[in-house]
């Protein structure tokens, strides 16, 4: 570059900053972005004095486009003063922006005035920092507009606002330290070095200390590739959780950790700020998803210093804001993502989950417009019948389970009202056992039952499972499906049907005949029986489960088969994940709750670990090794998509790779949801005689299999299924006398991923797994992509029974004095948003 080159490029670098500040520190004062401009005039550095000391200083090297506008500002002010610009003026005394674009001195062309300000429901490509390739990529988090990204909430901060040195830190709390990297390196731990780790020296001008990540050895390789950066400078890392001690020394173990290689993050840890820490989707880094939330931030609000939270339209009035003691929403949405402090972090958050609660209610009463006033269906108690079924099971009931009956039992004797009940407990806790007692009272008093589950696997595992259970009481009569009980002295055939999407014509229409004329007693199946032209005319008690898959308005449907007209049926709707008491009453109307918190006598507690990439050789081998004990074992295969077809295919191709492979000298079982019912029960029950020591399957087994003598549990691509899936198939495992182990198969090497699998590791409560996966996937994932009949919570948790209580009653008032919403548009709209969203009805 010439000499005269130069004094050009200043003169212009001059209007950039003036126009760069008219503009709002938007970073569009020159075509193709500040950096770009920079790194032409960094090449000339050694013609100029200026530019030298602007590259001395480092802020030619800035990476403008990453900062936040108030520290843009900070960084222009910088640069004038090296190259001898007065301060800016005041916004008061700034000149307007151009109206149009203009041709300047050295070819750098004027643009024209910034883009109006987006819209909240504008597109993702409204914002500069959105290209159509990432709006693509924020698809797979539901983002397509600026309010999308605006309620993108973190699910967790590094807090640097408790920094200490070394020296400083304390014992037994949770404290935030800036250290220099001096080496890294992977290790082995614990008892003949079985586990992997990553081993780190660390120091600051007080001292050093030793820090320590369990079981990722990944972070070992990351470390050393950020040390080997061009610059050369050392690795700075902020760290953050709680200090121990070991033999003498301060000591970290597996906490939060961030490399401080970023403008924008340097600039937090330094101003003792929290960073927000988002969920991300495949091809959108931590730093791309922080700007471009901010970009959203800044285009609602304004630029940070000077936002405005008054942009976001509230339906709260101030006036009940102050009632409630709430903030407003915009500062509600701004805090939740960059919070001055911890208390306005949670001010924020508990307005959000009002307002999330709140819509939830009101959206679930334009579904329930009226309460119900039907009358049940009187069923005499039968403790006869259900003695005998007790008694043919090879276990005892647990204290819950006879509770659960009893208070089922006195719901249906009555004719005041039909029962509405949730039998909620954990993985392996016998729902199905009390179901069937209930299904077998209706039976025996001259009625029909009804069991729907979501999905034909789920449908096909319960009916395999209610003729186990039921094929204990006689030896079946005239047909696999037919078995007898006991009535005052007299034996009774009960018949057991299935009924599904992919039942064949002529079976179908046996079915729907059987089902009609009362001859058959209890339907299992899917939606299928909440078709048209299915009739269950003595229908007398609906069972469904997994109750988060399905809407008021399928369950309404379920009771409706029934046609007798002298009452309702009742309803028993069961559920593995747990939920606390208000919100489930919350979530799922007037239900009564009968909750079964123990399992059944003889479960061993499981000992579950992180298998990396590296280990699945070693985890293959303790298969063969736990065979050759007498054991069992499952492989569950990843799961690829929600596609039966496709996840029969991988599972497969996995069953022939072990078979030919590691497993070759074990007899190897294959189980799908593509498989012919029969050859499914064939393959079951070949396992439950140990027939077959290692069942290949795809998660068909998450319910019903119950093998004691099954005691290894290996799930592949772990970090594809949500943690209550993986605690219900961890479940199958662990149910007789010998030690049981589950292994969870990782191919990702991200810390998000393994900290969801350590909540595992750390947990056998079904309740804190549940939160956990609430909190780490996002709220939306909680129950699965299809499973969406609970709301989609971001911000409330599951334990905030408080905020429910008071949205549950604010909600009651609302629509006491405005049924319809009519004078309330806002939050009519927010109704309107949630209903669209759900792909399923309200529960």
């Amino acid at each position: 570059m010439t000499t005269q080159a130069q004094p050009d490029r200043l003169r212009a670098l001059r209007r950039i900053l003036a126009l760069e500040a008219d503009n709002g520190f938007a970073n569009r004062a020159v075509t193709g972005g500040i950096d770009r401009f920079l790194q032409t005039l960094a090449r000339g550095a050694a013609d100029n004095l200026e530019v030298h000391r602007l590259a001395a200083e480092g802020l030619l090297s800035a990476d403008y486009a990453a900062l936040t506008a108030a520290q843009r500002e900070r960084w222009v002010e910088r640069v004038r003063h090296v190259i001898g610009d007065p301060p800016s003026p005041t916004p008061a005394a700034k000149p307007p922006a151009p109206a149009k674009t203009s041709a300047a001195p050295g070819g750098v062309p004027t643009p024209p005035a910034p883009p109006p300000a987006p819209e909240v429901g504008d597109p993702v490509t409204s914002l500069r920092s959105v290209t159509n390739p990432t709006a693509e990529k924020l698809v797979k988090l539901g983002i397509r507009t600026v309010r999308d990204l605006l309620y993108h909430f973190p699910n967790r901060h590094l807090d640097y606002s408790q920094r200490r040195t070394v020296a400083a830190l304390e014992i037994d709390r949770d404290q935030t330290v800036v250290v220099t990297l001096w080496g890294a390196q992977e290790t082995r731990l614990g008892r003949g070095g079985r586990i992997r780790a990553t081993e780190a020296d660390v120091g600051d001008e007080t001292g050093n200390m030793r820090v320590l990540w369990w079981g990722n050895p990944w972070l070992a390789q990351q470390f050393k590739r950020a040390a080997e950066r061009p610059a050369g400078a050392p690795v700075r890392l902020a760290l953050a959780g709680t200090v121990t001690a070991f033999q003498g020394k301060k000591r970290m173990e597996s906490p939060e950790w961030d490399i401080l290689d970023d403008v924008e993050t340097a600039r937090l840890v330094n101003t003792g700020r929290l960073l927000p820490v988002y969920p991300l989707t495949e091809g959108v880094p931590q730093r791309t998803m922080r700007r471009i939330v901010r970009d959203a931030l800044d285009g609602v609000f304004g630029p940070e210093g000077r936002r405005r939270p008054d942009h976001l339209p509230d339906h709260m009035s101030p006036a009940d804001r102050q009632r409630l003691s709430l903030p407003s929403l915009g500062e509600a949405v701004l805090h939740l993502h960059y919070p001055p402090s911890l208390d306005a972090f949670e001010r924020a958050r508990q307005r959000l989950a009002f307002d999330e609660l709140l819509v939830l209610q009101l959206a679930m009463a334009t579904r329930r417009q009226v309460a119900q006033t039907a009358s049940g269906i009187p069923l005499r108690p039968n403790p006869e019948v259900v003695r005998a079924f007790v008694e043919t099971l090879p276990f005892n009931l647990t204290e819950g389970q006879r509770k659960a009956m009893a208070e089922a039992s006195r719901d249906m004797e009555t004719a005041e009202r039909p029962m509405s009940r949730l039998l909620q407990g954990d993985v392996g806790s016998g729902k199905t056992v009390v179901a069937v007692a209930l299904l077998l009272t209706a039976v025996a008093d001259g009625y029909q039952g009804a069991l729907m589950a979501p999905t034909e696997v789920l449908a096909e595992q319960h009916f395999i499972n209610v003729e186990r259970l039921l094929s204990g009481l006689s030896q079946p009569a005239h047909h696999s499906h037919w078995f007898s009980v006991y009535v005052d002295g007299h034996p009774k055939p009960v018949s057991v049907g299935l009924l599904t999407g992919s039942t064949p014509a002529k079976a179908r229409r046996e079915l729907q005949a059987r089902a009609a004329d009362g001859t058959l007693d209890i339907l299992i199946g899917t939606h299928a029986l909440i078709q048209g032209d299915v009739e269950i005319p003595r229908l007398a008690l609906a069972v469904v489960d997994e109750q988060h898959r399905f809407g008021v308005l399928q369950r309404a449907a379920l009771r409706q088969r029934g046609a007798l007209g002298v009452g309702e049926p009742h309803l028993l709707v069961m559920s593995a994940t747990p939920i606390p008491r208000t919100l489930a009453l919350t979530l799922y109307g007037d239900l009564d709750v009968s909750v079964m918190p123990e399992l059944p006598a003889g479960r061993q507690a499981i000992m579950t670990r992180i298998v990396e990439p590296g280990q699945r050789d070693r985890a293959e081998r303790f298969v063969v090794e736990q065979v050759s004990q007498g054991r069992q074992a499952f492989i569950v295969c990843p799961l690829i998509e929600e596609s039966e077809a496709v996840q029969a295919r991988a599972a497969t191709e996995e069953y022939e790779r072990l078979r030919t492979t590691s497993l070759r000298d074990v007899r190897v079982g294959l189980l799908h949801g593509r498989m012919p019912i029969a050859e499914k029960q064939s393959v079951m029950d070949a396992f439950r005689a140990r027939a077959i020591d290692v069942l290949v399957a795809t998660p068909v087994i998450e319910v019903g299999i119950d093998v004691p003598n099954a005691t290894v549990m290996l799930i592949e691509g772990g970090d594809r299924f949500g943690l209550s899936q993986m605690h219900q198939l961890r479940g199958r495992v662990g149910r007789g006398a010998h030690q049981s182990y589950c292994f969870l198969l990782t191919d990702s090497d991200s810390f998000e991923a393994r900290e969801r699998l350590q909540v595992l590791v750390r947990s056998a409560n079904g309740f804190e797994i549940a939160e956990a996966d609430l909190r780490l996937r996002g709220p939306g994932d909680f129950f699965g992509t299809r499973q969406s009949g609970l709301p989609t919570l971001r911000v409330a948790k599951l334990s905030d029974r408080d905020i429910l209580e008071r949205a549950r009653e604010e909600a009651r008032q609302i629509v006491a004095r405005d049924p319809s919403l009519r004078r309330q548009p806002a939050l009519a709209a927010a109704v309107e948003r949630y209903i669209e969203t759900a792909a399923d009805e309200v529960s």
